[in-house]
């Protein structure tokens, strides 16, 4: 059999027919699969960080192993708001505030607390209150119960008491008769009306307590917790700014 071609308008005709049935056998493109919610697309990058130099650059900068010349760079920033996230620490913004500096003292002083020897080393439970680095944790022998955690002491003229004490009183649920029955909660005392309790404020501020040792609420829990009448506290040391 002889195939003819076909010529003129019915040419046109089956070239288009033939495209059709390749688009039509062609498989369809697949679909784009949508990002997550929130998660930035895969070209967008991190945003600008723009923080200032801070109070705390040289000792954040010392810290991240960054070149220790007091003044922010992007690269800073960056290193700050890196340890600001994985810290929990915010706003990460990489800014080297008070709040992320005293969360570097904590994460420094995980390793060995007490590497320093300050704290005397006894067989039973010793609260540790290091005034210099403004730090609390449990020891007993060389064991740490309970790691460090960051506390306010007392401010001038209202400085916490250095040397031994021990635990004479316990009240969970205490208020303040000096102080408008502000709230102490996890109040455990230790001499002469001052005590280990939680506080609901930011604990970095007002430039000190009254006397007591301030922990964040849920810190001060804890070490209720684990402590009991007759616990030894050791405190030493200088709170920054009560030197005069």
């Amino acid at each position: 059999m002889t195939t003819r071609q076909a010529t003129g308008p019915l040419a046109g005709t089956a070239a288009l027919g033939a495209l059709l049935a390749l688009a039509l056998m062609s498989p369809a493109p697949a679909a784009a699969v949508p990002a997550a919610p929130g998660a930035p697309a895969a070209s967008e990058p991190e945003s600008a960080c723009v923080a200032g130099t801070g109070p705390y650059q040289r000792e954040l900068e010392d810290h991240l192993g960054l070149e220790v010349d007091g003044v922010q760079s992007s690269a800073d920033c960056h290193e700050v708001r890196a340890f600001q996230r994985k810290h929990r620490v915010t706003p990460a913004d990489g800014y080297p505030g008070v709040t992320t500096f005293r969360t570097m003292l904590v994460v420094a002083a995980r390793p060995d607390p007490n590497a320093a020897g300050d704290c005397p080393v006894r067989t039973h439970r010793v609260t540790c209150v290091d005034m210099d680095r403004q730090l609390l944790w449990v020891q007993r022998d060389d064991d740490v119960l309970f790691p460090p955690v960051p506390i306010r002491t007392g401010r001038d003229t209202q400085e916490t008491r250095p040397g031994w004490h021990e635990v004479y009183w316990r009240n969970k649920d205490h208020k303040s008769t000096l102080y408008d029955n502000a709230p102490m909660p996890y109040a455990q005392f230790f001499d002469g009306g001052q005590a280990l309790h939680g506080t609901r404020g930011f604990l970095y501020g007002l430039g000190g307590s009254a006397g007591c040792v301030n922990l964040a609420e849920p810190d001060a829990e804890r070490l209720w917790n684990l402590l009991t009448k007759g616990d030894a506290v050791y405190v030493w040391g200088t709170k920054p700014g009560t030197e005069d």
